[in-house]
């Protein structure tokens, strides 16, 4: 295998650096990375700030139009292929991590995107956050290996 990258693979690299540039930018300018204007938006009963809203619907239109564009598409722009998520079903586990996620993005005020901005920040609370999430991924991916060879035995 050669070690080298071919021209594809070299922009298409640049390409994934470039978009993760602009959506941490994205963040910064749009107080996602701010962990207490997180908190303020998700904070209903105390002094609410609803301006967050305003990011995440536009966020979500983007999404939207994207996915409907992808869907249509046999590869990407730069001629990988395309490679959509197969699952469509609302499922318990999918419900659950949903639900500890939230949990802990109302606890934080920090989620994955924003922590990544943070510990390229040189925040501590993006290090701790980052940590916990790999802890996390570790945690599940062994749960996960535990109930699949307890369900063959």
């Amino acid at each position: 295998m050669d070690a080298k990258m071919n021209n594809k693979e070299m922009l298409a690299a640049l390409a994934a650096g470039v978009a993760g540039l602009l959506f941490g930018l994205g963040l910064i300018v749009s107080g996602m990375a701010d962990p207490a204007k997180v908190l303020g938006f998700l904070d209903l009963a105390g002094a609410w700030d609803p301006s967050l809203a305003f990011v995440m619907g536009g966020a979500i239109g983007v999404g939207v139009i994207a996915f409907a564009r992808a869907r249509k598409m046999q590869q990407s722009l730069l001629g990988q292929p395309m490679q959509l998520p197969a699952a469509t079903r609302i499922v318990r586990r999918l419900i659950l991590g949903s639900l500890l996620f939230g949990v802990g993005w109302g606890i934080a005020g920090i989620c994955p995107g924003p922590a990544l901005v943070l510990l390229g920040e040189g925040e501590r609370k993006g290090m701790v956050f980052v940590v916990a999430m790999l802890a996390g991924m570790v945690l599940f991916r062994w749960l996960e290996s535990r109930s699949r060879h307890g369900s063959q035995g």
